[in-house]
Parts: structure tokens; sequence; C-alpha cells
């Protein structure tokens, strides 16, 4: 959720003055000052479906894990079979004792004592509080490197060309891998991810280097159709495409089964934190799922509209817009099993008016990616 406020005492990204001098709109979005629109939340979205866009993602979290047991360590923490090959990434959820999801992230693999997770804004000093804890027993070397990176997100059909320019050997990173590579006289991170459903890159470099990539991607990109995109745009296209949000999606009083991530969860494991539990409460059945719903009447929901299937309150939209790819209203919520199965008709409650809506099985569109 966003809120204008008093910006005196929120964080900055080292391209603040990059994106108020492009025409961002700033909110405060957990603590940071960060722009929700440029020239517009239907015009960002548009430009990232048919050409590219650019996102600061600098608010995002970086921890480098080394040492003789790192992979070890990051089997423990996280509940996905997480890979040892250098050069590729893998998402997984971190998850409490109890099963609950503490955060989703995406850790790399540097090299054979090496790793790299990219943690949410939110949560990173928590994550980070989390992995210390962890490490107890653990030959690691945990480093909170948040403060000393920035990072873009250039996403959309046409990324990898623009991309391509600046760095020619990101174009054979597959998904989800990751390269050191030299730029503006420091060596960066170049990772094939993003959260848009497209393809593109995530770059993170020094507060200097971020800003001389900035600079080199509005110099280069006229050409691609890049625009400046804000955190409005960011969460109707990760909406449309099917990904998390964390806090509002999920959070620890949910487990991977819940949020409909049950994939992301490798019980042939060894071991990892919250395994036992995670099966005790699988064995034990859920009374809710993330469901997606897609209204087939006009109404725009939003975060807290009400689910009913027939007379009965059947849950709520934890997150709610507008798709404009889909030019219909879309949301997802944790629904009783009796709307589980796709195409279930539904009413969502807006303003007091029910909208006729349906149940919908995985992202909303066919993803690129």
């Amino acid at each position: 959720m966003l809120f204008v406020m008093s910006f005196s005492s929120l964080k900055r990204t080292p391209l603040f003055d990059r994106l108020v001098q492009a025409g961002g709109r700033m909110v405060d979005f957990h603590g940071w000052e960060m722009p929700v629109q440029f020239a517009g939340i239907l015009a960002e979205h548009q430009a990232v479906r048919t050409a590219c866009g650019v996102f600061d993602v600098s608010h995002m979290g970086q921890v480098l894990i080394s040492g003789r047991d790192a992979h070890r360590f990051v089997e423990r923490v996280n509940c996905n079979r997480m890979s040892a090959e250098p050069g590729k990434g893998t998402y997984a959820h971190v998850l409490a004792e109890d099963g609950g999801i503490l955060d989703d992230a995406i850790t790399f693999c540097l090299g054979p004592e090496r790793f790299l997770a990219i943690v949410n804004a939110a949560t990173a000093d928590k994550d980070f509080a989390w992995f210390r804890r962890q490490s107890a027993g653990f030959a690691v070397e945990l480093d909170h490197a948040s403060d000393r990176y920035g990072m873009l997100a250039v996403q959309g059909p046409r990324a990898p060309a623009l991309v391509g320019e600046i760095f020619p050997a990101a174009l054979a990173l597959p998904r989800f891998g990751i390269a050191e590579l030299p730029f503006a006289g420091e060596t960066v991170f170049v990772m094939r991810t993003g959260y848009t459903g497209e393809d593109g890159f995530e770059v993170a470099a020094s507060p200097a280097g971020i800003l001389a990539f900035w600079d080199v991607l509005m110099a280069k990109g006229g050409r691609h159709g890049l625009v400046p995109c804000g955190l409005g745009s960011r969460d109707t296209l990760r909406l449309e495409s099917g990904y998390l949000l964390y806090g509002a999606d999920a959070d620890e009083t949910r487990t991977p089964y819940e949020a409909n991530c049950g994939w992301v969860v490798k019980l042939q494991k060894e071991d990892f934190v919250g395994r036992e539990a995670l099966v005790r409460r699988k064995e034990a059945g859920f009374k809710e799922k993330l469901t997606g719903v897609r209204l087939l009447g006009r109404g725009v929901p939003r975060h807290g509209c009400a689910v009913w299937l027939g007379e009965r309150k059947i849950g709520e939209l934890c997150s709610a817009t507008f798709a404009p790819s889909l030019g219909t209203g879309i949301g997802v919520g944790y629904l009783a099993p009796e709307a589980w199965k796709a195409g279930t008709r539904v009413e969502v409650e807006i303003h007091g008016k029910k909208v006729d809506a349906e149940t919908v099985r995985g992202p909303f569109r066919k993803n690129s990616v």
C-alpha cells in the first residue's frame, strides 16, 4: 500500500535526483521515497509490454554469503533446491520454524563458496538477522551489502537489445542467470531476472556505478522505446503475471502451499528451516489458498474487497487492480476451498456493490518468460 506523506525521515536511493528530474511522483514505499509513476501508470505498463521500461529497485536488499559451508547454508535457509552451479540463481521462500513465509528471495551462486541473495526491501534487515541466527555451526560469513549497491531493472521485449549494447555478454545469460561484468571502472552484477513477466535484466552496482548506468540507458534507450517506470506499473505488471508481493500476498502467517507456491518446496531435501512444521501443516490441510479472481463485470477491485459465493463471504482480495493488458479488474485473495477450481463463479464487492467474477488458475496472462 502506498502513502503520500512528509518525506523527512524516508530513505532515498542513489538515483533519487535522477528520478525527480525525470518527473517521478514520489511516495512512501516501506520507508523509501520512491516514484509511483512518471508519465502515467497505463503508459508505463504498455511500454514494458511492447518496448521496454526501467525501474529503480535500489531499495531491494543484497546479502553476500561466503565460506566453506556457503552452499549448505543457503540450502538450510531456503525451502527450494538451491543451485550450486556458478552463474545460476534460484527463487525460493525463506521460512520460519513454523513453516510461515519470512520472505521470498532469489539467491545466486557466484562461485563454489560465494552466493548473493536478493531480498525484499521491507524485510532486508529482518532477513539478515534471521540469517545470522541460523548461521551458528556453519563456516560462513554474512555481509549485509544493501547500502553499497543500487539496482535498476530494464524490462520488456526490447530490453535485451538495449542491455546487449552495454553488456554484450549478458545476452548469453539464461533466465535466472547472473554474470559479474566490467562497467564504469568496476565489476557489476548483471542478472536476467525481473518482476514483470517480460524478458529483462537487473543490474546491481555501486551508487556511482548505478548513476552511470542510468545515464547510459537514458542516452541509448530512446530508439528502443525506453521509459522510466514507477511502482504503480510495477504492481499492475507483476499482478497480471502472477507474482507475489510479500507483505500483501504472503507473510509469516502463510505457508508456501497456502500462497499457491508449493512448487518452491522440496520436501526431498534432507533438512531446511521449517520443514517439519510444513509437513505437519500440509498433512492437516488448509482452509484457504491464494486464488486469482477476474472480474466479468465493470469495476476496479482493490485490496480488502470481499469475495462472495452466493450469500457466503469466502475471503478478501489482498492485491487487486485494473489490468491494462486484459481490460478488466483482477485480484488475488485467500479463498475457501469451494472457490479453488478455476472458472468458479463468484462476486467481488466493490463500494457496496457485488460484481460478477470468476476464479482463475495461474497467471492472468501468458508470460513471455
